[in-house]
């Protein structure tokens, strides 16, 4: 299976587009709970179901990657990432936007299996180069929906946000039809789908990598959805009292981290994926403790927002990188296990985060944020320090100029 020529930029789009799709809405909670009637704290599940959805995406749909056509695969989920999208904007009350949103996540996972597709269907020699461009795309929607949907919510309501959303993935849904290839992928593996499945479970436990892999990134991914969920509660409130409009435009802070992935991808050919993850956590770190210190100056606000952005985005890549390495010709099942648990860990921070405003404010949510990613930075350094032997993952980590037969990444 070879992609065609501009397959990798139709990916990349598809994969930020349809990410975008789990943030967009944030910047609106304040007015969906206004509309729904839910409380500030209840709204929050929003972001938490959408995440709970990727979470089943990536265990149940994730492994398909290895066994059916593109085409079918991406155009399927996006039809299914539509449906949540028009479901939530017809929902009346909290209950169906939460069902809508888990739908919505489940769709949205398709960005992971854009990675894995980049990565099979290029050329060995420009594999690294394929995934990090479907990165890139991941990166961009993230950076942008909250931006492009706080707009949108403004100017048309957020029901009218949502279904302009829903537009533009029914353009992808089309495009990736026509452009992504209809073969099924060579190299499958045997034992079927639900025996693929049924050995996931067994990729953790026989593989500390992986494990040291998940729980920091789990901890870093925790702390971004944290962050940012409580910080669209705590601006909606007085006395700040800002409209969706304004909220997203702290967004643009996080084109730092977006700006930093290209140099992270160089920096981990160059030293090691270790290395450039424990560099993330200390910038990540650095921007969580200037959001300790309230959310009264913007401009301190939206310098720690673009550092904690550009730590996790960073850190992010290189640890997909890392678990790919693990055994690249299982990589499909290493990437399903790794993202399953790190979305559950991002769902747990996103439903967390109004609570903790609710109960302790801007500083109980800041200062949880800046201990999970201390915590990070010092389980990737740790087993050095321990004296342990260096992990697989950063033996077998290919070096610049020689590429890797690893299929897929983030």
């Amino acid at each position: 299976m070879r992609l065609p020529r501009g397959g990798v930029a139709v990916l990349s789009c598809t994969a930020g587009v349809a990410l975008a799709n789990n943030y967009a809405i944030q910047p609106a909670l304040g007015d969906v709970a206004r509309d729904t009637g839910s409380s500030a704290a209840a709204i929050g599940l929003v972001t938490t179901a959408a995440l709970g959805g990727c979470i089943a995406g990536f265990a149940f749909l994730l492994p398909l990657a290895d066994r059916a056509a593109p085409r079918r695969l991406v155009a399927g989920q996006l039809a299914l990432l539509t449906a949540g999208l028009l479901l939530a904007s017809c929902a009346p009350g909290l209950g169906l936007l939460l069902l809508a949103y888990v739908m919505v996540g489940a769709g949205a996972s398709v960005s992971a299996m854009a990675s894995t597709i980049a990565g099979r269907g290029v050329p060995g020699e420009r594999r690294g180069a394929a995934v990090a461009g479907v990165a890139a795309g991941m990166s961009a929607g993230i950076l942008l929906s909250r931006l492009v949907g706080g707009a949108l919510a403004d100017a048309f309501g957020w029901r009218g946000m949502l279904l302009a959303f829903a537009g533009l993935v029914v353009v992808c849904g089309a495009i990736a039809w026509a452009r992504l290839p209809g073969e099924r992928p060579e190299g499958g593996g045997g034992g079927g789908y639900l025996g693929t499945l049924a050995a996931l479970p067994g990729l953790l436990r026989r593989h500390r990598a992986l494990r040291l892999a998940v729980l920091s990134g789990s901890l870093w991914y925790l702390a971004f959805s944290l962050v940012w969920v409580a910080l669209t509660v705590r601006l909606a409130q007085p006395p700040y009292g800002l409209d969706a409009a304004h909220i997203g435009l702290y967004s643009l802070a996080g084109a730092l981290g977006f700006a930093a992935l290209p140099v992270a991808g160089r920096l981990g050919d160059r030293y090691s994926p270790r290395a450039v993850i424990a560099g993330s956590m200390v910038v990540a770190a650095a921007g969580a403790g200037l959001l300790c210190t309230g959310l009264d100056r913007p401009a301190v606000t939206a310098a720690g927002l673009a550092l904690v952005d550009a730590g996790c985005f960073t850190a992010q890549a290189a640890n997909q990188t890392r678990v790919m390495s693990i055994d690249p010709a299982r990589s499909g099942s290493l990437s399903g296990v790794y993202l399953l648990l790190y979305f559950l860990a991002g769902a747990l921070g996103a439903g967390a985060a109004a609570p903790l405003v609710a109960v302790g404010g801007w500083g109980a949510a800041s200062g949880v944020v800046c201990g999970a990613l201390v915590v990070a930075g010092v389980l990737v350094v740790l087993p050095r320090w321990a004296g342990e032997p260096v992990a697989e993952t950063d033996r077998s980590m290919p070096k610049a100029g020689v590429s890797t037969s690893s299929p897929c990444g983030d």
